[in-house]
């Protein structure tokens, strides 16, 4: 195929699935700058800010989920869906791509779908260990499927599957050991304390939930306000969109000053940087990052998940000893505790530390490139 190649990639809704997008783009125009890029997301959704952000063209279609119960919600699921088809086939057309590339989400299956009955050679990016029903879908027509986990020939054709880990966003890769010198880092933690008003010398715990929030979570903290005001620590609260006015309005009714709130946090890296420990759900790609951060986790797995695979994502680490666990219907109860427990014992976060960092794939943006850059020579 003659250069400079069109390169399209299809999905998102969330964060795990917009950020690998990202890096994947990132990742090839390392390697071919000529390449032009189309995203293309879903209407309202996380990548229709944060992939003009990252400096890529997107355009959305009109798709939204469908509900597994009976609702007439439904219905309108299956306008937006033959709408959605029809304009990914005006997209195909107007945009003539090389390759289509598809990360999960609600824009993956009609865009995809519309690139392969027109000849267009597609790439599908799996993170999860439980593969989605857009991409089992779309398996069929894939050259080749990208996974993070072992054994997804159970979903996919064996000779399609490729290795390859999930991607992480570009500034997470300062965490490799000796990607930064020591003195670097210092300067830039300590940048990022003051950035979130936070001084040095005293603990720092990252709770978050993903782009969207989780309501487990949030409510475990919003619950223990006051057992967190009374120790000696700091607490970086990302709560989401969706539960930001409830969590700032408990703060500030409750006094407690050791307790920031966003509903976003924009730059991870900072975040990752001053936190001593971590609390988070279990995704496939909240995982993977935390692996190449390297920082002492208490995960809370999302039962409300296919195959509920989260908590297999977040057993998996148990058992090597990289990370520990609070189930979430245990959280309102045990996850303050826990953390404040793990904030007192140095020995648990230097191995928690140590065996989670031997987890980290920090090349798999580049492998993906790649495998892309096979399809485009052939």
């Amino acid at each position: 195929m003659k250069k400079p190649y069109r390169v399209l990639i299809g999905g998102g809704g969330t964060g795990g699935h917009v950020f690998p997008a990202i890096a994947i783009a990132d990742a090839f125009r390392e390697m071919e700058p000529s390449t032009e890029f189309l995203f293309v997301g879903a209407l309202g959704r996380l990548e229709m800010e944060k992939v003009p952000e990252a400096g890529y063209r997107i355009e959305g279609l009109p798709v939204t989920g469908f509900q597994r119960r009976l609702t007439l919600r439904n219905v309108s699921f299956f306008y937006f869906l033959l709408v959605s088809m029809i304009r990914s086939r005006r997209i195909i057309r107007r945009f003539n791509p090389h390759v289509a590339i598809g990360v999960g989400g609600y824009a993956s299956g009609p865009i995809l779908r519309a690139a392969s009955r027109r000849g267009i050679p597609v790439l599908i990016q799996e993170q999860n260990s439980y593969a989605g029903v857009t991409n089992r879908l779309l398996a069929k027509s894939a050259v080749v499927i990208c996974v993070a986990y072992e054994g997804m020939d159970r979903y996919f054709p064996a000779e399609k599957i490729m290795i390859t880990g999930n991607p992480v966003r570009r500034e997470l890769l300062e965490f490799i050991p000796g990607k930064i010198g020591a003195t670097v880092e210092t300067v830039k933690r300590r940048a990022d304390l003051e950035a979130y008003g936070m001084g040095p010398g005293t603990k720092v715990c990252l709770v978050m939930g993903g782009s969207l929030g989780a309501r487990t979570i949030n409510r475990s903290i919003l619950e223990n306000l006051d057992l967190l005001g009374k120790e000696d620590l700091q607490v970086i609260w990302q709560c989401g969109r969706s539960f930001i006015e409830s969590a700032e309005t408990a703060v500030a009714e409750s006094g407690v000053r050791n307790v920031r709130v966003f509903p976003f946090i924009a730059g991870m890296a900072g975040a990752y940087r001053i936190a001593d420990v971590i609390v988070s759900r279990a995704g496939a790609i909240t995982i993977s990052e935390l692996c190449i951060v390297g920082k002492p986790v208490i995960l809370v797995p999302s039962p409300n998940v296919a195959e509920d695979h989260q908590t297999s994502n977040a057993r998996a680490l148990v058992a090597r000893k990289a990370a520990l666990m609070v189930t979430d219907r245990e959280a309102s109860r045990e996850l303050v505790p826990r953390i404040l427990e793990l904030l007192k014992d140095e020995g648990l976060q230097k191995s928690l530390s140590a065996e989670i960092s031997k987890l980290g794939i920090p090349d798999a943006s580049r492998r993906i490139a790649v495998e892309i850059e096979k399809i485009l020579v052939q």
